[in-house]
């Protein structure tokens, strides 16, 4: 191989049952190769923003679809709607949840990094989704352009309330963009996901991403994990190139108000061609900006990263290694062989 890559990313979620489990098994396997540690996103976060939908359902005035729960393990994931006659400004949400959960697991990160488990250095990281995540994926037709000021809002009081709670030099927060790549990707098929937004699709999306980001103070790490979904590891859409991640990456870091500082993408585990990746020599990073690409996966380990590996240095010079998305629905007991593979495919920092 040539140079290693360096460092190592986790996107978010990891298979463990609470955060001190995650935060230890990562501080030990990864602790030189990372720059950050999450909390793995336990309990009702184990797959992203479903539990949102039981959160927002509380709420008065906004109902659920249907007349039957869809379960997702102990969550109801049913769509929402505004009841009829409710006037949409007069809804008051709850609170969504992130701030409590960042305030919680970030006392057991400072508790680890006082045993020594993790390094001094380390930043604790939050994952956010970006509120047109939770638009596009419960509600429909004219709500969407309705609840989105109001979850707007509301996401960005549990931003300001993490950043109340957490000192800023300890601080990481990454907002995750997935519905945006579903939309890009179908809203011109039959069936396929329309924006509740007037104008260039790509161009909406991407201000919507860059607002959010540019809420981050610039004392504290801010970045972006672009993702294809994770829905029992698979896409929604597989992605032909890296050409649609390389636009909206560009996109976003022109339109942000601050420094990125990392950039996410996915490499399916069958992309290890030329075409896949040509694209990133097209990618206008700032050099200060770090750049992970998720060629990690679970079935073809260290063999099939160095592969990915191989071919990506064609094209780009500069990156760390991660996985595709989140690992909180790979298969009991493959975490530490993930973060192993991680560990062997890239230096430390």
């Amino acid at each position: 191989m040539m140079t290693q890559p360096q460092g190592a990313h986790l996107v978010g979620s990891v298979n463990d049952n609470d955060a001190e489990s995650t935060m230890r098994r990562a501080a030990s396997i990864l602790g030189s190769h990372l720059t950050r540690i999450p909390d793995g996103e336990p309990g009702r976060r184990f797959h992203w923003i479903m539990f949102q939908a039981d959160v927002l359902g509380q709420t008065a005035g906004i109902e659920r679809v249907g007349e039957e729960p869809v379960w997702l393990r102990d969550l109801d994931i049913r769509p929402l709607r505004i009841a009829a006659g409710v006037d949409a400004s007069t809804l008051q949400l709850p609170p969504l949840g992130y701030a409590d959960a960042a305030r919680d697991s970030y006392a057991v990160f400072t508790r680890l990094r006082d045993e020594g488990l993790i390094a001094e250095r380390t930043r604790f990281q939050v994952a956010l989704p970006t509120p047109t995540a939770v638009v596009g994926s419960f509600f429909a037709g004219a709500d969407q352009a309705l609840i989105e000021p109001l979850y707007r809002d509301a996401i960005y009081r549990e931003l300001d309330g993490i950043l109340r709670d957490i000192p800023h030099d300890d601080l990481a927060i990454q907002f995750d963009c997935a519905v945006e790549f579903l939309v890009l990707e179908t809203h011109d098929a039959e069936g396929g996901r329309v924006p509740w937004f007037a104008g260039d699709v790509l161009d909406g999306l991407v201000q919507r991403a860059a607002e959010a980001l540019s809420r981050v103070p610039s004392d504290v790490e801010a970045g972006v994990h672009l993702c294809y979904g994770d829905v029992a590891e698979k896409h929604f859409v597989e992605p032909e190139s890296t050409r649609t991640l390389v636009r909206f990456g560009n996109a976003l870091t022109a339109a942000m108000r601050r420094p990125l500082t990392w950039l996410h993408l996915p490499v399916p585990i069958e992309r290890d061609d030329d075409d896949y990746f040509a694209d990133l020599q097209n990618l206008a990073l700032a050099p200060e900006t770090e750049l992970y690409l998720g060629l990690v996966h679970r079935e073809d380990g260290v063999e099939g990263a160095e592969r990915r590996i191989a071919t990506a240095q064609r094209h780009v010079e500069r990156f760390g290694v991660s996985t595709e998305c989140g690992i909180g629905r790979a298969p009991e007991g493959t975490t530490d062989g993930i973060f192993r593979t991680h560990a062997a495919v890239a230096s430390a920092w």
